[in-house]
């Protein structure tokens, strides 16, 4: 039945066709490679592949080095040597042959190994054919391949970059300057952000492109940016009239332009609008579905990048706001010093620190200097700074010697249950005899500059951080004396000066000292210059910087002290006083003066003896300076404060401090050590000069 059934198909008689009839109509030859001999046979279809006539062969491999480019026949010799010396079976090339008009076309060859008993390769048999059309299906294939990939590389390019901006204007800078949108062949930019229910346009990008009346738009004015942002969903203008049509009152603007075709993305973060994103094309018509789905990725990265640029910038300004309300608000007048200080917060990471300054006005002349860094560069290290700052001050202010102040101080610090630590610089400056007491917490050595400007490292003996000395009960740090002759600096500052990272700290110190060699003299230009190089370097660090010069022409001199002690229930020594500061007032030509200066020290001795345990000291002298003064101080060891009050009903008490109040050109009080000091001032003249 099987032959009845093949007798009615009356099949070919050359069916089934025979194997070099099927590989000469695909245009394959064959070729047969004796290794032993070195000859290899190649049939005509083969001869054909490698446009080679049959008498143009002579059966040796070397025929056909005429069609193979020396850099193909190397990379096919190294193959083929491969192959054999790995034991390989088989292998397979493509390769490029010349043909006899010059043109290169592809071809490709596909061959098995025969081996003898022993392994030995001896024959190499296989197939060439042509593969022009092969791999230009394949090359489309590629194209396409490689526009989806560059398309996702632009898109995953500008994500990366935009990973790194911290600022709206460092997206804005990147999408402007970028060119992924060129990739993405967009001519034009514009982005919005929503601003109370208005979008700002923030961007636009060639220069030139902004269209009058667009700066600010409502949510519900009939823009594309507009529509984006109400509905959360993109939209893609595929024409001109699709754009004229949709949104006429800007097409009046940008219809001669040439724009063919605009893509507007919503800008969404956590669910809500925060902007949108146009792109706007020439010589585009529509989208396809791949090039859609990349600006909405786009669009998202952005919107991502934007939020966290707002939130970063949020948080930046209260930081810096609480670094700034944490700092000295102003720096005191001191007479016979020159002072600049400044502060420069970090330009990477966290941005804000602990890094301070502050200047106290001591009495007797003096002045104290700080520098300090507390551990940390978020908003916690700036609260920790401001605490220490001002305890620190307080202190000082008491009268406490250098080394008390840096050991309370941590004391201080550790008893604050904070994981902070901090570094610091003390410097209390007698600017009349120009002797300097310092103390270092694991700080920075200090810098000294003289005169002619050189600048010299000041070695100054430390001990541990704050904070750190009291936990292990390290708590003695030695005063290093140094003397400050007139026209010299004291330069103190913070790590982020000297420091980066993979340098040598010894390297910063002395780039910094050659930086105040060459910088100009004026203490405020100077500092605006370290400044400049802190901008320009960048860093993860902020930095303080303080500049004291102790001026040459202070040198207030004291004309005549006297001074008493007034013990309680001592009568006698309470009269002997009041006459010192009458004797006083005569001897120093204060006559028109006298009744006010003996009532206001009889007040504040009153007060000391009344209000305080033990006596009082009390001194009398003339400070002369711009002005002549005399000064009466008062001087118990009471730590409590004088308040000024009304008098009470009895009109008895309470006026004490008024009249000094009133009677006096200045009066305060200073602490001490062990007590406190009420002062006041009056104003004198001149002695006549003979």
């Amino acid at each position: 039945m099987a032959d009845r059934a093949a007798g009615a198909l009356s099949l070919p008689d050359d069916w089934p066709a025979h194997a070099d009839v099927s590989l000469t109509l695909n245009r394959m030859g064959c070729f047969d490679w004796d290794l032993t001999t070195g000859l290899m046979h190649v049939d005509e279809p083969g001869l054909d592949v490698f446009d080679l006539h049959p008498d143009e062969y002579d059966g040796h491999p070397a025929s056909l080095a005429a069609r193979v480019p020396a850099d193909e026949a190397v990379r096919l010799d190294s193959m083929v040597a491969q192959a054999l010396k790995r034991g390989s079976d088989h292998y397979g090339a493509y390769f490029r042959i010349r043909c006899r008009d010059g043109t290169l076309r592809w071809t490709h060859t596909q061959a098995c190994v025969r081996r003898d008993e022993s392994g030995r390769p001896v024959r190499i048999i296989g197939i060439v054919r042509d593969a022009t059309q092969e791999l230009a299906d394949s090359s489309a294939r590629v194209e396409v391949d490689e526009e989806r990939r560059r398309q996702t590389s632009v898109v995953e390019t500008t994500t990366a970059a935009l990973a790194h901006a911290r600022t709206v204007q460092d997206v804005i800078e990147l999408l402007k300057n970028s060119h992924g949108l060129e990739h993405l062949g967009a001519t034009s930019l514009v982005m919005g952000l929503l601003e109370s229910g208005r979008i700002r346009l923030v961007a636009e990008g060639p220069e030139g492109s902004f269209v009058p009346g667009t700066r600010y738009t409502r949510v519900d004015d009939q823009y594309p940016m507009s529509e984006v942002v109400r509905t959360l969903a993109p939209r893609f203008i595929e024409s001109k009239e699709d754009f004229a049509e949709s949104y006429p009152r800007l097409w009046h603007a940008i219809g001669d332009r040439d724009i063919s075709a605009a893509a507007y993305l919503p800008l969404i973060a956590q669910a809500r609008p925060i902007g949108a994103l146009g792109l706007l094309y020439r010589d585009k018509i529509g989208f396809t579905p791949e090039e859609r789905n990349l600006l909405v990725a786009l669009g998202s990265s952005i919107a991502q990048s934007l939020q966290r640029a707002v939130l970063y910038e949020q948080e930046h300004d209260l930081a810096e706001g609480l670094q700034q309300a944490m700092l000295p608000r102003r720096i005191p007048e001191v007479p016979g010093a020159e002072i600049a200080v400044r502060y420069r917060s970090a330009r990477l990471g966290q941005d804000i620190g602990g890094d301070w300054y502050d200047i106290i006005a001591l009495p007797g002349g003096r002045v104290g200097a700080v520098i300090g860094d507390v551990q940390g560069h978020d908003t916690h290290a700036a609260a920790v700074m401001g605490q220490l700052r001002i305890v620190l001050r307080a202190y000082a202010a008491e009268g406490h010697t250098p080394a008390t102040v840096m050991a309370r101080s941590s004391v201080f610090l550790h008893e604050l249950d904070t994981d902070r630590f901090a570094t610091c610089t003390y410097a209390e400056v007698d600017l009349t005899t120009g002797v300097v007491q310092m103390v270092r917490a694991g700080h920075v050595d200090p810098l000294i500059r003289n005169q002619d400007g050189s600048c010299r490292r000041l070695p100054v003996p430390g001990g541990l951080p704050l904070g750190l000395s009291a936990e292990f009960g390290r708590l003695e740090y030695t005063v290093s004396t140094v003397e400050l002759d007139p026209g010299q600096t004291l330069l103190l500052y913070t790590d982020g000066l000297v420091e980066q990272p993979g340098a040598d700290l010894d390297d910063g110190m002395q780039l910094l000292a050659a930086l105040v060699d060459d910088g100009p003299h004026d203490l405020q230009l100077l500092a605006d210059q370290l400044c400049e190089v802190v901008d320009e370097r960048g860093g993860d660090d902020d930095v303080a910087i303080l500049l004291l010069r102790r001026k040459g022409n202070y040198a207030p001199q004291v004309f005549g002290r006297l001074q008493q002690h007034v013990g309680q229930n001592d009568p006698e020594a309470l009269r002997s006083s009041r006459h010192m500061v009458r004797a006083a007032v005569r001897a120093w030509g204060a006559h028109e003066r006298a009744d006010e200066v003996e009532l206001a020290a009889d007040e504040l001795i009153t007060n000391a003896l009344l209000h305080t345990d033990g006596g009082a000291v009390v001194t009398v002298r003339v400070l002369s300076g711009i002005e002549r003064r005399m000064r009466v101080e008062v001087e118990d060891r009471s730590s409590a404060l004088p308040r000024r009050r009304d008098a009470g009903e009895s009109g008895v008490s309470g006026r004490g401090l008024m009249l000094v109040d009133r009677l006096s050109e200045s009066w305060g009080v200073e602490s001490r050590g062990s007590g406190k000091c009420v002062w006041c001032e009056f104003l004198i003249p001149d002695r006549p000069r003979i």
